[in-house]
């Protein structure tokens, strides 16, 4: 995930396309060893967002020689855990990082090639950040099925709008993939699910504070970028009619008990968690 590795190199930078392609390749070796691995964040949005990739290269997140990604992050089940980190330590060739192995090797693994211009992030059954996404319930269900080589797009949408201090970066994701994609109201891969979005956050009034909040935020960078010549005014009104789709989805979700209880709080106590950085 963004921001939570620190690396210094002066390297020079390496085509984002490989990066891409790597992250493929990790994913198919997987699947022909029935290892279950999908491709999160940054990476997943622009293996997603094909026919948005002008939109992408207007608001910077694709094209010019400056490296964009920095990292690959996978998501598996913790049941596969062994056979991921053999994938990835025996066969591909990747070393594990020490000191993340030993404090959060259960949930989250970090791997490093020699000389190599980007790390890979792997994390099991959920991400804990501000919100938890989660992807593998005790129960053995699995949303990692429902799309490959990336998570599904309405996760995709959860895990950038997680986020309690949103940056620029993943903004402009959310808008590449919302321009990208149709919204509705079941599972499909070419599908923004809002009822699914709608139903996570309908249980957690903290991730619903937090990501309501965040597609305001895309509303307005949409309406700011058309404004500064990033977007046409097609394509904002795009977004912004978008963002209010699943908007409008949300509201009309039944909230659970829990959430009803918290919502009285409001923000007068903490609703997210803190983000807890590793440093290299």
């Amino acid at each position: 995930m963004a921001n939570t590795v620190n690396r210094i190199s002066k390297e020079k930078p390496i085509d984002d396309a490989i990066i891409i392609e790597e992250a493929r390749r990790i994913v198919e070796e997987g699947s022909r060893q029935n290892i279950l691995l999908r491709i999160l964040g940054a990476v997943a949005v622009a293996i997603h967002s094909t026919g948005a990739e002008r939109v992408s290269e207007k608001l910077q997140r694709l094209g010019d020689e400056k490296q964009r990604f920095s990292d690959i992050d996978l998501i598996a089940c913790s049941k596969q855990r062994y056979e991921v980190r053999r994938l990835l330590e025996d066969q591909l060739g990747y070393r594990a990082d020490a000191s993340t192995l030993a404090l959060y090797g259960k949930s989250r693994l970090i791997y490093f090639r020699p000389n190599q211009l980007f790390h890979i992030d792997v994390f099991f059954d959920k991400l804990e950040f501000s919100h938890d996404v989660v992807f593998c319930a005790k129960s053995g269900e699995s949303r990692l099925s429902l799309d490959s080589p990336t998570i599904s797009l309405a996760d995709i949408i959860l895990e950038k709008m997680q986020i309690h201090e949103i940056n620029e970066k993943d903004v402009k994701d959310a808008i590449v993939l919302l321009r990208a994609h149709r919204i509705g109201r079941e599972e499909n891969a070419e599908v923004i699910d809002a009822k699914y979005i709608a139903r996570v956050l309908a249980g957690d009034w903290g991730f619903w504070y937090d990501a309501t909040s965040n597609l305001d935020k895309v509303k307005k960078s949409a309406r700011g970028y058309v404004s500064g010549g990033l977007l046409t005014s097609e394509e904002g009104e795009d977004v912004t009619k978008k963002v209010d789709e699943i908007m409008s989805c949300i509201e009309q979700e039944e909230k659970s008990k829990e959430w009803r209880k918290r919502e009285k709080k409001g923000t007068k106590k903490a609703w997210w968690c803190a983000v807890e950085e590793i440093s290299r």
